[in-house]
């Protein structure tokens, strides 16, 4: 089977190289250090990746307001996808992928506008993206009507579309909002990704979800975070990722112990979310390109 392999965590590893987590994440670096999100991209492509996904999660209208930046989410937009696309071009290999995040905020789809509403803005977030990047990437969708508006959205784009849902830590057959994973199955046939993951939950969970993804008919994949929870205190726009503790127990061989499992399941594409940073890459592609999935190799 061939295996694409995602990049890692941008905004976490943008957190780790400036040295501090502020409340606009990693569009910080977009505004004062543009050349920390050029290092991570060509990093990541350095260690094996094939994807470059734009430092655009949090380029979305409700993120920017309350920063006074607004009017500005064109210009970041067009920026990040740049340095994604100048990178791609440099390694002379991969895709770039657009990163659409959640509205309201990450991990509370009860904050999520109501779906038409949704589907307007990304509809707009989507069309700008897509005049440079090669993929349209819908992150951290935690529910069913969550990732209905960013499908319905992004869809009017004319890119191909990749759908990545996050599900509850302590079971991944549910995605956060409680409903099971398995409730995603009627937006497939209606919406059509080419591909559906999993992503930015702990690993156990991704692993106990995947087999519901292996049923759903489509190429699937994962990529998993590495904290240890998500602090109740993050909840709102403006929370910093300094609340979230990284686990010590999830280096890059661990970390494709877990993905050669996902390998073994049917996945085709393997890659890292929060806190999963270059060297995480670097093993994947050893393990998983060289035709050596066992998680005992």
């Amino acid at each position: 089977m061939d295996i694409t392999i995602l990049d890692g965590g941008m905004g976490q590893e943008l957190v780790r190289r400036a040295g501090c987590a502020t409340p606009l994440w990693s569009t910080q670096a977009l505004l004062d250090e543009p050349d920390l999100v050029r290092g991570v991209h060509r990093d990541f492509f350095a260690a094996g990746a094939e994807v470059a996904t734009a430092d655009t999660y949090a380029l979305l209208p409700d993120r920017l307001a309350p920063h006074d930046l607004a009017e500005r989410l064109e210009e970041l937009i067009d920026i990040a996808c740049a340095i994604a696309a100048e990178a791609r071009d440099a390694a002379g290999r991969g895709l770039v992928a657009g990163s659409l995040g959640p509205l309201g905020f990450s991990y509370r789809p009860d904050l999520a506008p109501p779906v038409e509403r949704a589907a307007e803005i990304y509809a707009h977030v989507a069309a700008r993206q897509a005049r440079v990047v090669d993929v349209l990437l819908l992150e951290t969708m935690s529910s069913v009507d969550e990732a209905r508006g960013a499908l319905m959205g992004a869809r009017t784009a004319g890119k191909p579309v990749w759908l990545a849902l996050s599900v509850m830590d302590e079971d991944g057959t549910r995605l956060r909002s409680g409903e099971a994973l398995s409730d995603i199955a009627p937006l497939l046939p209606e919406y059509r990704p080419e591909r559906v993951m999993l992503n930015c939950s702990r690993p156990e969970a991704v692993s106990r979800g995947l087999p519901i993804l292996a049923g759903l008919g489509l190429p699937f994949g994962a990529y998993a975070n590495g904290f240890t929870q998500i602090d109740p205190r993050f909840d709102r726009i403006g929370a910093t990722t300094d609340l979230l503790t990284a686990r010590e127990d999830v280096g890059p061989e661990r970390y494709a112990d877990f993905a050669a499992e996902w390998v073994e399941a049917g996945a085709s594409t393997i890659g890292g979310c929060c806190e999963i940073g270059p060297a995480h890459i670097a093993e994947l592609s050893r393990r998983l390109k060289s035709g050596c999935p066992d998680a005992s190799s």
